[in-house]
């Protein structure tokens, strides 16, 4: 069965950087998409950011783009989120989510993943 199991929030002062771990098991590595969604309190779930484990392509959300990267480590079947000059704003819980993807450009809305993890905090502030 698909298990993804998050790491790596935590709380962080605004500039400051996190890595976002996903370690992932019961599947096929390869064809997947495999991404990062949050959830603010008292806010819609938000895509920030998708990699597509065969093509390696990625994609982001415009609130995130020059400050996250996403990437993977096949090997360790293991996607990261680092994530750079942090704001308020950027305070969330942090889910990752994964689905099976020929395509190249991973999808960001929520309706197309079918596992997700169950979440990290992210806190940034001083």
């Amino acid at each position: 069965q698909v298990q993804l199991v998050e790491s790596g929030g935590g709380l962080v002062q605004p500039g400051g950087s996190l890595r976002l771990s996903c370690a992932a098991s019961g599947f096929t590595w390869n064809y997947y998409a495999i991404g990062w969604f949050r959830q603010a309190p008292g806010k819609e779930r938000e895509g920030v950011s998708c990699i597509s484990t065969s093509h390696g392509s990625t994609a982001y959300a415009d609130s995130v783009k020059g400050r996250f990267t996403i990437s993977r480590h096949n090997a360790e079947n293991t996607v990261y989120l680092q994530m750079n000059s942090l704001k308020p704003e950027d305070t969330a819980v942090y889910y990752c989510v994964t689905r099976v993807w020929y395509g190249s450009t991973c999808p960001l809305e929520a309706a197309k993943y079918n596992y997700w993890g169950q979440g990290i905090e992210v806190t940034v502030s001083s």
